[in-house]
């Protein structure tokens, strides 16, 4: 579910110490809850989807077009940009903190930045966008707690404007409410296996 971007700016969440120049993008309710400690969990099964081996194949056809893409407008390629890692910019605390693990074959190139008690940051940096993936913990009124991601982005000019209005509809229509389903069931398996048989 989409909530307002006050669900993100409200709280004070260590990436907005490096993120002044960025704009908040959207902002999710995950379809998850959990006790506290879950939260490394969440970061991992949420950082290991491959949107390129979805089970939609809509979704599928998007990333493939999306790459093609990139391929052949050169997007993608490393050194193209003048934009560099927030990794540069992090405190030591988070520069040494836990760091979840993205597959080498996912088709989308995230780097992790860090990962602290509720709160992780992974960014994609490319011709056309500067963009951080935010994944928070937050707690609700039952004493548990839920996971929100929020999308920070800044275009890289008039190319990195227009390709970010392109793509909205397509994020909004196909994409977000196929990732949010797929992380659904992967909970709810993890929830079933843990109770057993």
């Amino acid at each position: 579910m989409k909530l307002p971007i006050t669900e993100y700016t409200s709280r004070a969440w260590r990436i907005q110490e490096f993120t002044g120049d960025f704009r908040v993008e959207d902002v999710w309710a995950l379809p998850i809850a959990g006790e506290r400690d879950d939260f490394a969990e969440l970061v991992q099964q949420l950082l290991t989807v491959d949107l390129a081996k979805s089970s939609s194949c809509a979704v599928r056809g998007l990333v493939a077009i999306r790459l093609k893409l990139g391929q052949v407008l050169d997007w993608d390629a490393a050194g193209e940009t003048e934009a560099t890692t927030l990794r540069d910019q992090l405190p030591a605390d988070l520069r040494t903190s836990e760091m979840p693990t993205v597959p080498d074959d996912s088709a989308v190139p995230i780097t992790t930045l860090y990962l602290i008690d509720g709160e992780c940051a992974a960014e994609i940096i490319n011709r056309t966008v500067h963009g951080i993936i935010h994944l928070g913990w937050v707690p609700d009124e039952a004493g548990r707690y839920r996971g929100q991601m929020t999308i920070l982005v800044k275009p890289h000019g008039l190319l990195g404007a227009a390709y970010m209005k392109a793509i909205r509809p397509f994020r909004y229509l196909i994409v977000y409410p196929q990732l949010l389903r797929e992380i659904e069931r992967a909970w709810r398996e993890r929830d079933r296996a843990e109770r057993g048989p």
